[in-house]
This record gives structure tokens, C-alpha cells and sequence, in this order.
């Protein structure tokens, strides 16, 4: 099904240095994992909106901020990315490849 959906919506996304340089520039970074996860270790500067609580929590992210979602490998951040599409949220990205790809290309993790 989630296949489907993607096919149906242009899902940008960002490699992890263009998320490293566009977060160094502005960007907030959404991490839609769970809570245990994040705990496990996420991107610095990253803010933690698990993806069953982000349609209820749209008005906490600026509209007008750039947003790079983020969760272990792509796939939950790909449909975060949608809803916020959806909701009205232009400037938005996925993090393709999510914590697997960011960590294995040796970017900072907070543990």
C-alpha cells in the first residue's frame, strides 16, 4: 500500500550531507521513529515527532521552515513527508536512506 501512495506523490528527497549542510543552514530535522529508537541514537539538532502523533502535532512545525524528515530507513519518513505535502508544507524532504544511510556515511549521532 505505501508503495501505492508513493507512487502518486513526488517525495523529494536528500542525500545525508545535503541534509548535514541544509540542517547547518537552517533546516529542522523531524525524526518520525519511536521514542525507543531515538533513544538509540538520533541526528543532533533533530526534533523527535513520532509519525502517529504528526498529523496531530502540524501546528508545533513552521510552514515557512525548511523540513528534513528522518526515520531508520526511509519508508516511515517518505509518508511523513506526504502528509506534510498534504497539510500545505512546501519546503519538505525526505532523508533517503534514514539513520542507516546518515550513520554509515559517518555523520554525527547523540546517543
Amino acid at each position: 500500500m505505501l508503495g501505492r501512495l508513493l507512487s502518486r506523490f513526488r517525495v523529494p528527497e536528500v542525500t545525508p550531507a545535503e541534509a548535514h549542510a541544509r540542517q547547518q543552514s537552517g533546516a529542522l530535522i523531524i525524526d518520525v521513529r519511536e521514542p525507543h529508537e531515538w533513544r538509540a541514537g538520533h541526528i543532533p539538532g533533530a526534533r523527535l515527532v513520532p509519525l502517529d502523533e504528526l498529523p496531530a502535532r502540524l501546528s508545533e512545525l513552521d510552514p515557512n521552515r525548511e523540513l528534513i524528515l528522518v526515520c531508520r530507513s526511509g519508508n516511515r519518513s517518505a509518508y511523513a513527508t506526504m502528509i506534510l505535502q498534504q497539510a500545505g508544507f512546501t519546503r519538505v524532504a525526505n532523508l533517503a536512506g534514514g539513520m542507516i544511510a546518515w550513520t554509515r556515511t559517518g555523520l554525527p549521532v547523540t546517543r
